[in-house]
């Protein structure tokens, strides 16, 4: 589900006055450096966890001043939260490329859930730092939601969060909660990548089935 985690070792180096006239020059610049940050607190976490996303640690690696950092993201959480996003980003551009192509609304929603899972267990501890931080969470954080419009959007032929019913959006929530809890068991070693796929499958067809 994720490309390549090398965080590019830039300086932190503000835009010069001529050049932050430009437009959109400062946008593209911002943008690179957030993701050089979030780049490099995957990489961190995929090795030690969310304990390793030290926030000194992540300016380093990322190039950045502390104070710029914290600038971007306040607190580790929100960090989190930006790793995780990005994840979902590239399940989307997945997905975008290549379309779950069952016949079915729980096929379709299995299908993508199951390559989400395969892509998390590349690196089992960034996964699991992920699931158990969103889990823990005492901020916002969109990855239900996200998920959720995901599967409606796979399920439902591009049905958006926007027209869903709400018991449509419920009953695509609860799947990927479903999905949360058996990522986590399979994280813990008490499911199997086919036990896993199996339960989805049911909770799938339960779920989705008037979709």
């Amino acid at each position: 589900m994720r490309s390549s985690r090398v965080a590019t070792e830039l300086p932190d180096v503000d835009l010069v006055p001529n050049q932050a006239s430009a437009p959109g020059v400062r946008t593209r610049s911002q943008h690179q450096r957030r993701k050089r940050i979030v780049q490099a607190a995957a990489a961190l976490a995929s090795r030690g966890g969310v304990e390793a996303m030290q926030m000194r640690t992540v300016a380093e690696r990322a190039g950045v001043a502390l104070g710029t950092l914290y600038r971007y993201f306040p607190s580790k959480m929100d960090l989190v939260v930006a790793v995780v996003g990005e994840e979902i980003d590239l399940l989307e551009s997945s997905i975008d490329r290549r379309p779950p192509q069952a016949a079915t609304p729980a096929g379709r929603a299995g299908d993508v859930l199951m390559r989400a899972t395969r892509g998390l267990m590349r690196e089992p501890e960034l996964a699991d730092a992920l699931i158990r931080s969103l889990i823990m969470a005492e901020v916002d954080t969109p990855f239900g939601d996200r998920m959720a419009g995901l599967l409606l959007r796979v399920a439902a032929d591009g049905l958006t969060p926007e027209a869903a019913t709400e018991e449509q959006f419920a009953l695509a929530g609860s799947l990927s909660s479903v999905w949360v809890h058996e990522l986590l068991e399979m994280l813990r070693g008490r499911r199997t990548y086919e036990q896993v796929q199996r339960r989805i499958e049911i909770a799938a067809n339960r779920l989705l089935a008037d979709f």
